[in-house]
Formats: C-alpha cells, sequence, structure tokens
C-alpha cells in the first residue's frame, strides 16, 4: 500500500468521518448565532458583530463555552482535513476538487478565530479583515482590477448559491433519509443558500464599490453586509428575512451532520 492509498484510507476512516459530522453541528450553531446576532441589529439592540467572529465570542462566554470551543476546534479541523482529502485525493471533477480547496480556507480561517479567541480572547472582526485585505490588495499594481474582479467572482459566488438552492442541488450531498425528514431538509436548504447567496451579492457589490472608489472601508465582512440590508428601502425588515434564513440554514447544517454523504 502505497502513500496516496495510505492517505485516502485515513480521510474514509469512520472517526473522521463522525469528527466531520461534529463540525457540521458546530457550523449550525455559528449560522444560528450570527442569524440571531443580525436580527437583535434588525430590532436595534444590536451590541456585537453578527458574523462569524461575533459568534464565536458569544459562545466563550456561554458556561462551559471554553470547553464548547475546544468541540468547535476539532469539529472544524476534522471538516477541513476532509476537504483536503477531497481536493487532493478524490478522483471527482476539477470543479469539485478547486470547491472543496476553497472550503480548506474557509474552515482554516475559522480555526484561527476560534484559537485566538481561545488563547487571546479577543479577535479582530471579519470587517476590519475584509478592509486589510483590500487595502492591501488595492496597493498592488492594478489593484482596482483586481480587487474589482473579485467582487464580481463573489457577486457571482451568490448568484450560484441562490441558483443552488432554488434548483436544490444540495440533495446530491445528502444521504438516504425518511420523507418527513427530506421535506423539512428541503426547505430549510432552499430558505438557507438562497440568504447565504443574498449576503455574498451585497457583499460583492461592496467590494467592487471599494474598487472602484479606491476606498477599502467600502469593502466588509458578514456583518457590513447584513447592515447594509438594514439600509435598503426596505428598511431593516430585510435583514430580519435575511437572517432568519441563516438560522434555518443553521437548521439544515444540524441535518447535515445526520445526513450529510461523507
Amino acid at each position: 500500500m502505497d502513500t496516496t492509498d495510505k492517505a485516502r484510507q485515513a480521510a474514509d476512516s469512520p472517526v473522521l468521518d463522525r469528527l466531520a459530522r461534529v463540525g457540521f453541528a458546530c457550523r449550525g450553531v455559528l449560522y444560528a448565532l450570527i442569524g440571531v446576532l443580525a436580527v437583535q441589529i434588525a430590532l436595534g439592540r444590536g451590541g456585537r458583530e453578527a458574523d462569524k467572529g461575533g459568534a464565536i465570542k458569544t459562545v466563550a462566554e456561554l458556561p462551559f463555552g471554553q470547553v464548547l470551543l475546544w468541540v468547535m476546534v476539532v469539529g472544524f479541523a476534522a471538516l477541513a482535513l476532509w476537504q483536503l482529502s477531497e481536493a487532493l485525493l478524490s478522483r471527482g471533477k476539477v470543479k469539485d476538487r478547486v470547491e472543496s480547496g476553497a472550503k480548506v480556507a474557509v474552515y482554516g480561517l475559522i480555526l484561527v478565530t476560534l484559537l485566538a479567541v481561545l488563547l487571546t480572547g479577543r479577535s479582530s472582526s471579519d470587517d476590519q479583515k475584509s478592509q486589510d485585505l483590500t487595502g492591501k490588495l488595492l496597493a498592488l499594481p492594478a489593484g482596482q482590477w483586481l480587487v474589482g474582479a473579485i467582487g464580481a467572482g463573489v457577486v457571482a459566488l451568490g448568484a450560484f448559491w441562490v441558483h443552488y438552492g432554488i434548483k436544490r442541488r444540495f440533495h446530491e450531498e445528502l444521504g438516504a433519509m425518511p420523507p418527513t425528514a427530506r421535506q423539512v431538509m428541503d426547505k430549510l436548504g432552499l430558505a438557507g443558500y438562497v440568504a447565504r447567496g443574498l449576503i455574498a451579492g451585497l457583499a460583492g457589490i461592496f467590494v467592487i464599490q471599494a474598487a472602484i472608489t479606491f476606498d477599502p472601508d467600502k469593502a466588509g465582512g458578514i456583518d457590513a453586509t447584513l447592515h447594509g440590508f438594514a439600509d435598503t428601502p426596505v428598511g431593516p425588515w430585510l435583514l430580519v428575512v435575511v437572517a432568519l434564513g441563516l438560522v434555518l440554514f443553521a437548521g439544515y447544517c444540524f441535518g447535515e451532520a445526520r445526513w450529510r454523504r461523507i
């Protein structure tokens, strides 16, 4: 058995399977908290950023919060390892392998935030990270074009997620389940992916604005984007709808912990 076969065997181990399912449940916790924080912003009671950093800090303040955060570290590390194996070892389509690689980066950033809160008690907000990165990219030659292209890519990702949800393509990721559970997951997945798509689309527009105006402060993370929904003519009610979509996506993540095909 060569090294690749051993690595593939480790990736297919029942232990990694179970830990990855823990990771899906942890992802659900983060989305649920982000949704709740966003609702508080819409009702004028927000005091913490409605992003992954704010959600993680909220977990840290719970009873046994430190223990829960370490469980989340294990869960997201398992998700990152699983997606890394999919990117490097699977024989699937190139598109699927690239998508797995992108998820490794996302889960890695969440791990960095988790460890920062655990080890230092603080972490920078997603908005600050986005603005800092945008500023560095704008300083590069042809930086405005690069940032604009990234913004367009984020808008395209948002459109993809909306299409993914409406077409129920997430069914491909789920295994066998009872008919009632499938109906519930169908509704949760639809609402959740549309909400994520709307957030990504508006975030991409903000990045494009940053490129056009050469102002990195125009860019922002999830929190700034959610505030952007509250600033539309519809007012805070649009933010409430999007926030509830995130809470429903959290329910979908909890369902993934049980029925996701790994």
